[in-house]
C-alpha cells in the first residue's frame, strides 16, 4: 500500500471514529439466567433462546460463536436506552460453550462470563451442559449453618460426662451451664456444651423468624468429639446430639480401666435403642423444619473417618458386641479390612499402622480404591439413605471433597455415582462441596451440584472490607478498597461456575473453620491462644459488617449466616470461632439488620436469580446491579471513613432513563434505616451522597410510585 493510500485510510478511520459514539462496554451484557437464556437449564437436543443486550446505537453487528460456528444475532427488541439481538440455537445430547463477538466501526471486541476483552479467551466461555439442573429451592436460598454443641442445649440427660472417654489423651469434660458464656479457650476436641438437635428444634421459631430457608448442620453422626468430623457411626445420629434412653454403665477410672473407654460410653453410643431413638428425633426435627419452609443440609465427611469407628475399631468399642463385626483393626478376617490402607497386612492384631488423613492417627483415610468396592457401595448407600424416608434431608455437604481417593480419577467417578445415587433417592436434593481454588473440573454437571464459595466469596470479600486474611493470620493494609483486585477475583473465580452453580453457592462471611468475620474488622493478627478471646472483640468496626452484611444478602449465591454472627459474636480462627450462641446477651441490633435484609432478599426474584453486573468501582467503593426484566437494584458500599458524593449511572441496571430509585435500606456505622428515601433518575443517572462505612439497596420504580 502506498504511502497516500494509508494517508487517506488513517484519515477515514479517524473520521469514522469522530462520527460514531464511543462504544458503551458497559452496557453490553449477557449470562445464563432465563432473561438471556431460554431455558436456563434446558435438556439435551432443547431449542434455547440466547440473547445479548448493547446500548442503542452504539454496535453493528453482534456474533453468536462457538467452536465452529459464526452466526449473526439479529435485533429483535429496542427497550429504553437498550437494544437485544437473540438467535434460537439447537443443542445435542454434549456441553457446548459460547462467546460473542461485537463489532462497533472500527473497533471488534469479544463479550464472555468474564465480560469484555479485546480477545478471545476459551476458559471464560458461557457453558450450557443439557440436563444439567440444580434444585430450585436452593437458588438464593438464605441458609443457617449450626455447629450443634454450641447452639443451644435443649436436653440435658444426653449431656457427655466428665471421664466418660479418653481421646486424643483427654478425658471427656461437660461445661457446666453456668459456663455457657464462657469462650473455648483451648483447642480441645473433649470439651462438650451440651447443645443438642432438641435445643436447635426449641429454637426452630427464632431461626424461622429471621427468614431462613435451609440449615446446614456440622456433622450429626456418632463421633467421640465435639465437632465430629471423626465419625463413628454413619449410620446413626449420635445420642449425646439425640436420645439416650438405656444410659448404664461405669465411667472411666484410668486405675481401673485399660481401655479408653468406659462401659458407659459404650452403652450409649452402640445400644441399638439409644441409636434408633436418636436417628428418629432427627426425622422429627426435619418434619417441623419442613412445616416452616426450612430445608436441612447434612455435612458428609467421606474422605476420612475416626479411629472409634465401628469398621476400624482401635479403641476397641465394638469388639465382641452382639451385633456388631469385628474391626478391621482388630482381625484380618475383618469384612471391613478392605475399607482402609494398612501397611502391614501381618500385623494383627493391634499392631496395624494405616494411612491417615494429614498425619492423625485418628481419622484413618478410607480406601476408595479397593477393588471389592464394598467401601465405595457402604457410602453410597448411606449418601441415599438420608436423603430418603423417613429421614429426608435436603441434600449433602461434602467435607474436603477433593481429597477423596488417592487419584482424580477415582474421585471424579465416585461424586459421579454419589450424584446418581442421591439424585435418585431425592431429586431435589442439593450436592455441595468444600472445595478451595477454582472448581470447573467438578460443576460440569455431573457431581457436584456446587461449592462452598471461598475464592468466589469469602476471601475476596475479606481482602476489600478488611484487608485480613481469612483466619486472622494476616493483615496487609494495602489491600483494603482495592476494587480492581476485589472485581479482578471475583469476575475471574465467579467464570468458573455454571449459572446454575454460582446462584445456589455457599457465600459466607464466616464459619467453623474460620474466625469471624466481625473480629476481621479488628485487624487484630493472631489466635486465641496468643492475644486471649477479650482481643476477639476489641476495636471492631460494625459499620464494615454491616456493609458485608448488605453485600452477603445481594451478591449472586445463598447467603450463609453462621450461627451466632446475627447476634454479634467474635472469635479468632478454631477453636474460638465456635463460641456458644449467646442467648440472653444477643446483638440485637444486629438480629433486626439480618432479618430486615433477608426479607429484602427473599422478597425480589432479581437478588435471588437474577443478573449481576458491576457497576463505576473505585478505591473503597463498590458499586454493582443485581436485575431482571422487571426488577433493577444498585447496590452501594462506601467502605472509607469519608462521606462521597456520587453521581451514579443506573441505566446500566436496565433502569428506564427517567424514574426514580427508591433506597430500602442503608447501614451505617451507628446503625441501619428502612425509611426509604428517594431520588430522581435523569438521563440514567442519580445523585447521591453516602456515609462513611455505609451500605444502600436501592430499587427503582416508577415515576409515579
Amino acid at each position: 500500500m502506498s504511502e497516500r493510500s494509508v494517508y487517506e485510510l488513517n484519515k477515514l478511520q479517524r473520521y469514522v471514529m469522530q462520527m460514531r459514539p464511543v462504544l458503551r462496554k458497559d452496557a453490553l451484557y449477557s449470562d445464563g439466567t432465563k432473561d438471556y437464556r431460554s431455558p436456563a437449564e434446558p435438556e439435551p437436543n432443547d431449542t434455547v433462546k440466547i440473547r445479548f443486550r448493547a446500548a442503542k446505537n452504539n454496535i453493528d453487528i453482534v456474533w453468536f460463536c462457538t467452536e465452529d460456528q459464526k452466526i449473526v444475532m439479529p435485533m429483535v427488541e429496542t427497550k429504553d436506552n437498550f437494544e437485544f439481538y437473540e438467535i434460537e440455537y439447537e443443542l445435542g445430547d454434549k456441553p457446548m460453550e459460547y462467546y460473542f463477538k461485537i463489532s462497533s466501526g472500527l473497533l471488534e471486541c469479544y463479550y464472555d462470563r468474564y465480560g469484555v476483552h479485546m480477545d478471545m479467551r476459551p476458559r471464560y466461555q458461557f457453558r450450557i451442559v443439557p440436563g444439567f439442573h440444580t434444585p430450585d429451592w436452593a437458588k438464593g436460598a438464605v441458609i443457617y449453618q449450626i455447629f450443634v454443641d454450641r447452639f443451644y442445649n435443649g436436653d440435658t440427660s444426653n449431656d457427655v460426662l466428665d471421664n466418660e472417654y479418653y481421646y486424643i489423651k483427654e478425658t471427656s469434660t461437660r461445661v457446666p451451664p453456668e459456663k455457657w458464656d464462657k469462650p473455648p479457650e483451648f483447642f480441645s476436641v473433649s470439651e462438650f456444651y451440651g447443645g443438642d438437635l432438641e435445643g436447635v428444634r426449641q429454637k426452630l421459631d427464632y431461626i424461622s423468624s429471621l427468614g431462613i430457608e435451609a440449615i446446614y448442620f456440622n456433622p450429626l453422626f456418632v463421633s467421640p468429639s465435639n465437632h465430629k468430623y471423626d465419625i463413628q457411626d454413619y449410620e446413626h445420629i449420635d445420642p449425646h446430639f439425640g436420645k439416650i434412653i438405656n444410659d448404664e454403665g461405669d465411667l472411666l477410672d484410668e486405675e481401673k480401666w485399660g481401655n479408653v473407654a468406659a462401659t458407659r460410653y459404650q452403652k450409649r453410643v452402640t445400644d441399638l435403642e439409644n441409636l434408633e431413638a436418636s436417628n428418629m428425633l432427627f426425622a422429627k426435627l426435619v418434619e417441623e423444619a419442613h412445616k416452616r419452609g426450612i430445608k436441612v443440609i447434612l455435612d458428609g465427611v467421606f474422605n476420612h473417618c475416626g479411629s472409634f469407628n465401628k469398621w476400624m475399631d482401635k479403641e476397641l468399642i465394638y469388639e465382641e458386641k452382639e451385633g456388631y463385626e469385628p474391626g478391621a483393626y482388630v482381625s484380618p478376617l475383618s469384612p471391613y479390612k478392605d475399607y482402609f490402607a494398612f501397611e502391614d497386612m501381618n500385623a494383627w492384631p493391634y499392631n496395624n499402622t494405616y494411612e491417615t488423613w494429614w498425619t492423625h492417627d485418628t481419622l484413618p483415610k478410607l480406601n476408595y480404591e479397593e477393588k471389592s468396592g464394598e467401601l465405595y457401595k457402604h457410602i453410597l448407600q448411606i449418601a441415599k439413605k438420608w436423603v430418603s424416608p423417613p429421614f429426608n434431608a435436603d441434600g449433602w455437604r461434602l467435607d474436603v471433597a477433593s481429597d477423596l481417593g488417592h487419584s482424580l480419577d477415582v474421585n471424579h467417578q465416585f461424586w459421579r455415582d454419589f450424584r446418581n445415587a442421591v439424585k435418585e433417592a431425592n431429586p431435589n436434593a442439593v450436592i455441595l462441596a468444600e472445595h478451595y481454588g477454582d472448581p470447573k473440573e467438578w460443576l460440569e454437571g455431573d457431581q457436584w451440584d456446587t461449592i462452598m464459595n471461598y475464592d468466589a466469596f469469602m476471601e475476596p470479600l475479606t481482602w476489600f472490607l478488611t484487608g485480613m486474611e481469612k483466619h486472622s493470620n494476616e493483615f496487609y493494609p494495602d489491600n483494603i478498597g482495592k476494587v480492581e483486585n476485589f472485581e479482578g477475583a471475583m469476575r475471574h473465580y465467579m467464570a468458573s461456575f455454571q449459572t446454575a452453580s454460582l446462584y445456589c453457592a455457599m457465600n459466607q462471611l464466616s464459619n467453623h473453620d474460620h474466625s469471624r468475620f466481625l473480629t476481621r474488622t479488628n485487624h487484630k493478627v493472631g489466635r486465641v491462644d496468643q492475644l486471649g478471646y477479650e482481643a476477639a472483640e476489641e476495636g471492631v468496626n460494625y459499620g464494615v459488617f454491616r456493609e458485608a452484611v448488605v453485600i452477603q444478602m445481594t451478591w449472586p449465591g445463598a447467603p450463609t449466616i453462621y450461627y451466632g454472627d446475627e447476634a454479634g459474636v467474635c472469635g479468632f480462627t478454631d477453636p474460638d470461632n465456635r463460641r456458644t450462641y449467646p442467648w440472653g446477651h444477643e446483638r440485637t441490633d444486629l438480629i433486626d439488620l439480618h432479618r430486615d435484609l433477608i426479607l429484602i432478599h427473599k422478597r425480589y426474584d432479581a437478588l435471588k436469580k437474577g443478573s449481576f453486573q458491576f457497576m463505576e468501582c473505585e478505591i473503597n467503593l463498590l458499586v454493582y446491579a443485581r436485575f431482571t426484566n422487571d426488577e433493577h437494584f444498585v447496590i452501594i458500599a462506601n467502605n472509607s471513613e469519608l462521606r462521597r458524593d456520587l453521581n451514579v449511572k443506573v441505566w446500566y441496571a436496565g433502569t428506564p432513563m427517567t424514574g426514580r430509585m427508591k433506597r430500602l435500606i442503608a447501614t451505617s456505622q451507628n446503625g441501619y434505616s428502612i425509611m426509604p428515601e428517594y431520588y430522581d433518575v435523569e438521563n440514567g443517572k442519580i445523585r447521591i451522597t453516602v456515609n462513611p462505612f455505609s451500605a444502600l439497596i436501592l430499587k427503582y420504580v416508577d415515576e409515579n410510585a
